[in-house]
């Protein structure tokens, strides 16, 4: 089966700090006589570091719209790589914009592995980069996603706290948390994933109890068997550790 491949794009790629102009706001209609409503006022884009543009075009991997997570010491390998195109200070600043900016902390967030400048992947995430990063787009979020996105990172944090493979205590030393609404966030996803973990090992038990085939036992209880699969395998998995 061949797949039909889009046009591609012609556009040079987005730094990770960029932002698209915002459109103008429709004028609405007002009542005869009526006063003229102010203006809102729009806060303005933050303008792209240039050092941060020329990045973007060498390295579109690292510095585009989608950016992957760079490795510890990239500043002194951008340095080493272009002595003559780089200043420290402007170089500092545009890793800055890039590194903070929600692009790249969406990256973080995920979980990706961190590259070089030949966009390989060199080192593992560290747990605690993971579970800064969510807290950091939680915040930036948190007025106007309501509870729906405190569970969502609720319950992305708990995977990444399994994923971790760290016990509790282990976990919670590595993140090392002072800010008190950053501590409840965290206790939230800890009790999510004992509940998760309670719910798999009473599915097991009764797995176990059923003496039918996994595709089999799923019906019975109206589950997807690559899910019930995934949740019996990790259940296994805590009882050998």
């Amino acid at each position: 089966m061949t797949d039909t491949v889009p046009p591609a794009d012609t556009r040079a790629p987005q730094p990770a700090g960029a932002h698209s102009a915002p459109r103008p706001a429709r004028a609405r209609r007002r009542a005869p006589g009526a006063p003229a409503a102010a203006a809102p006022a729009r806060a303005a884009a933050r303008p792209v570091p240039p050092a941060l543009q020329a990045l973007a075009g060498l390295y579109p991997r690292l510095f585009g719209e989608a950016p992957l997570p760079l490795k510890r010491g990239i500043f002194d390998d951008l340095l080493a790589a272009h002595p003559e195109q780089f200043e420290r200070e402007a170089l500092k600043q545009a890793l800055g914009v890039h590194t903070r900016s929600t692009r790249y902390l969406q990256a973080v967030a995920a979980g990706q592995p961190r590259h070089d400048l030949q966009g390989q992947s060199v080192e593992p995430m560290a747990p605690e980069h993971v579970h800064h990063a969510l807290w950091e787009l939680y915040r930036r979020r948190q007025e106007r996603g309501g509870e729906e996105w405190r569970s969502k990172i609720r319950t992305r944090m708990a995977r990444a706290i399994e994923a971790s493979g760290l016990a509790r205590e282990d976990y919670c030393a590595r993140v090392h948390i002072r800010d008190a609404a950053a501590q409840a966030l965290l206790d939230e996803a800890l009790a999510e994933l004992s509940a998760l973990h309670a719910r798999e090992e009473a599915l097991l038990r009764a797995f176990e109890a059923s003496g039918q085939s996994v595709e089999a036992f799923a019906g019975m209880y109206g589950m997807d068997p690559r899910v019930a699969e995934r949740s019996l395998q990790r259940a296994r998995q805590r009882h050998a550790a």
